[in-house]
């Protein structure tokens, strides 16, 4: 029989191997609770992709605090002149 620590450890486990995360999975990894996750992902531009299943990625993008790839796309545009 599994003991309930040794399944955690198991779930972590493979949490840190997987590149994508269920929704729960990502709240466990990024540490937070749901509304918090939810208003980091809605600041960042963090999504989840089409079989509901959130980038690994995306959400080192939340733990690192740092800035949105859609922001630093959005810097290197440069406006030609005509």
């Amino acid at each position: 029989m599994i003991k309930p620590d040794e399944k955690v450890i198991m779930k972590a486990i493979a949490i840190c191997f997987k590149p994508f995360l269920k929704p729960e999975e990502a709240l466990i990894y990024c540490n937070l609770e749901r509304t918090q996750f939810s208003k980091k992902c809605e600041e960042l531009g963090v999504f989840k992709n089409d079989g509901g299943y959130f980038s690994k990625e995306d959400l080192d993008l939340i733990c690192r605090g740092g800035p949105s790839k859609y922001q630093a796309s959005v810097k290197n545009i440069k406006i030609g002149k005509r």
